[in-house]
């Protein structure tokens, strides 16, 4: 391996150059690019992008979609220099900013910026930090050292685009530093990192030959997502399609399941009946009373009727007093499920 290529400096660049910068490097010569958020979506573990959705924004082909969370990413980007400075205190290293945008030396599709360098307190040796937001929720992802993949990917790539051994995560989801902050390290993998370039170049050859990926691998709910985002609304009008035989099992399994499917909503609807028939003499004893209890030798029936309130405009009254502001303010939304019927011919 040799030393990096700068690039160009980030520092002081507007959002739109420096993604300008990312896509096709300062010059704009650099055909097809890789950056390191970009890794765990060319190998279907992104929660976020399917590599056909990545693809075909590679490819221009696709605008980026609008993130929906950007209060999140937003707050993400200034908890960085948080995370760096509990991580510099914790640590003992040494943590400062390096704004440059570095290519890999032998694989020149492959661009990075990091979020932090490091320079180790015990040998001197040079290093990248991440640093990362979770909630609490998902802090569990961090427990016990462990990393997530997607995050692990896109670390493993800085190091083979850095040239250097180590690395660390930063990554805080409260205001306690003792509890609520992880900061697991690795050190760099030949093996992985061999693995990780050979599916990028095979990936780089997929857009310089027109040869997209399929969903395999991706997560249902993630696939269908992306789908949507690709190709949008259906289009009235157009022919329908004729699928080949291979297709037959798969959509015989779609149209047996959603039978289930509805023979279940209809056993739930029963229930929900039985349930309320069963109710009535209980809610004449309860009357205003939101909580009641039943004990026998063995348990406590515990018995709760309380009154739940919730509030949302009513859109009927809003259309009829209010047309023009109803007008501004209706959302559409859209959604696409598969549904198959099985016609006797």
């Amino acid at each position: 391996m040799a030393a990096p290529i700068m690039l160009c400096d980030t520092a002081g660049m507007s959002n739109e150059r420096w993604l300008e910068c990312r896509m096709h490097g300062p010059k704009g010569d650099i055909p097809y690019t890789v950056g390191g958020s970009d890794v765990a979506a060319i190998f279907g573990v992104s929660p976020w992008t399917t590599p056909l959705e990545l693809w075909l924004i590679k490819k221009g082909r696709m605008k980026p979609p609008k993130k929906m969370n950007q209060d999140q990413l937003a707050m993400g980007h200034m908890l960085e220099p948080i995370a760096a400075e509990w991580y510099a205190r914790k640590s003992g290293n040494h943590v400062y900013q390096d704004t440059g945008l570095y290519q890999h030396a032998d694989h020149p599709y492959a661009l990075a910026n990091f979020d932090r360098r490091f320079t180790r307190a015990s040998d001197g040796e040079d290093g990248i930090l991440e640093c990362k937001s979770s909630t609490y929720h998902k802090a569990d992802h961090w427990a016990d050292g462990a990393i997530p993949l997607y995050y692990e990917m896109q670390l493993r790539f800085y190091l083979s685009v850095a040239d250097v051994t180590h690395g660390a995560f930063s990554c805080i989801w409260g205001n306690n530093p003792e509890n609520d902050l992880a900061m697991p390290e690795i050190e760099r993998d030949s093996a992985k990192e061999d693995m990780i370039f050979e599916r990028l170049d095979e990936w780089i050859w997929s857009l310089e030959n027109d040869k997209p990926p399929t969903m395999s691998g991706v997560s249902s709910s993630l696939a269908m997502e992306s789908l949507a985002r690709i190709y949008g609304a259906s289009q009235p009008g157009l022919p329908t399609i004729e699928f080949p035989r291979k297709y037959e099992r798969s959509l015989r399994q779609i149209a047996m399941l959603q039978g289930k499917v509805r023979d279940c909503e209809s056993e739930i609807k029963l229930y929900e009946k039985e349930i309320e028939a069963h109710s009535v003499r209980i809610a004449e004893l309860m009357k205003e009373h939101e909580h009641g209890i039943l004990t026998t030798t063995t348990d406590k029936l515990l018995i709760d009727f309380v009154t739940k309130r919730t509030k949302r405009p009513d859109s009927k009254a809003l259309k009829t007093k209010y047309p023009t502001v109803y007008a501004d303010v209706i959302k559409e939304s859209q959604s696409r499920k598969v549904k198959v019927s099985v016609q006797p011919i």
